[in-house]
């Protein structure tokens, strides 16, 4: 897994992403069935002008990112738009997709003397192994930021930290409650974007968003952590108390009444994991233990493995302890292994990568 670091203007940054990840996105994404099937969909649709008018009109330099991701990359900037599109169509857009994209995130509040924890297996689809890499921006205008990044998207729908102290762990979800609006890539870019958890609430409480992720949320100096599922129709903030754990469907009794689609690979991991952690396997605060879990062969948590049933695949694994003061954090290939990357974001301060 490499790491890159880019500084500059919107454009800027989002040509940076693009020149780093130009062989994934034009090799890979742009072959991929779930982008072909995109594309023979909605490519030139109503739907697809509308996404874009709201995009340009609320988040114009998010649009300027996606722009230089595609002169970067050399693709046509329509392309790279629909892929970031790709949750906000009618049906869920690539639901047909379902069983591919994932992640569990678990959660640990503080405790008298131990941080909070977010804990984080970034899951998609195998192709994608080795083309993902970790990227430190310095905005020229707006709030840096460190994130695990995905060919072709946005920044901001995996896990990152900004140098405000706030740590954004995505779930994908896939309600069917989508909306002419606001396209989800777009949102979660702007909650990376936030100063604080009450500005990233207000983003997710816009109604004129397109659809949604599950959000999991936390900054130091904030004793909460939230859990936030976000689909097109509501907002639902919980504060986690006690250990919890998300996949990749609604749970909240809030949002029962959602119509949605839930892969067999996201059902198996939510119980799997609520069943470790009733059995005590956090008692030690050690999310790992959850994360790593392969007892399920066929559907397990740690997807880190090609074949049998389960499509998707753990590209990254990211902790993050949430302190007072400041933001421990690591990245690991898998969550057995030693990390590759590690970091202590201060608050008000500077980002040290090790």
């Amino acid at each position: 897994m490499k790491s890159i670091v880019i500084t500059g203007d919107a454009y800027q940054v989002g040509r940076g992403l693009g020149e780093a990840a130009a062989g994934a996105i034009r090799d890979t994404v742009m072959n991929v069935e779930r982008f072909q099937v995109l594309k023979r969909d909605w490519s030139g649709s109503d739907r697809l002008t509308v996404l874009l008018a709201a995009a340009r009109q609320v988040y114009p330099e998010f649009l300027r990112e996606v722009e230089g991701i595609a002169d970067g990359a050399g693709v046509d900037f329509d392309d790279i738009f629909l892929w970031n599109c790709r949750g906000d169509f009618p049906g869920g857009g690539d639901q047909s997709h379902a069983d591919i994209a994932g992640c569990t995130t678990v959660m640990i509040p503080a405790s008298e003397t131990e941080p909070a924890v977010i804990a984080h297996n970034e899951d998609d689809q195998a192709e994608l192994d080795g083309q993902c890499f970790l990227v430190r921006v310095h905005p020229k205008n707006g709030i840096g930021f460190t994130s695990f990044y995905s060919p072709g998207l946005l920044p901001g729908h995996t896990f990152a930290v900004n140098d405000a102290g706030l740590v954004q762990a995505i779930n994908h979800i896939r309600p069917h409650d989508q909306a002419a609006g606001i396209p989800r890539h777009f949102v979660a870019r702007a909650v990376l974007a936030s100063t604080d958890l009450d500005a990233a609430l207000a983003v997710l409480s816009r109604r004129d968003r397109a659809s949604g992720f599950h959000h999991n949320l936390g900054q130091a100096g904030r004793s909460q952590l939230l859990s936030v599922e976000a689909p097109a129709s509501k907002c639902v903030v919980h504060q986690v108390a006690c250990a919890a754990v998300h996949t990749n469907h609604l749970v909240f009794s809030e949002c029962a009444d959602i119509v949605q689609e839930v892969a067999d690979s996201s059902a198996s991991r939510q119980r799997r994991a609520e069943a470790l952690i009733s059995d005590g396997a956090l008692e030690g605060r050690d999310a790992l233990v959850v994360l790593g879990d392969q007892a399920d062969a066929d559907l397990p948590i740690c997807r880190k493995r090609r074949g049998g049933t389960d499509p998707g695949y753990t590209l990254a694994t990211a902790v993050f302890e949430v302190a007072r003061e400041r933001i421990t954090w690591r990245v690991h290939s898998h969550p057995r292994e030693t990390p590759v990357f590690s970091g202590i974001q201060q608050v008000a301060g500077e980002l040290n990568v090790v």
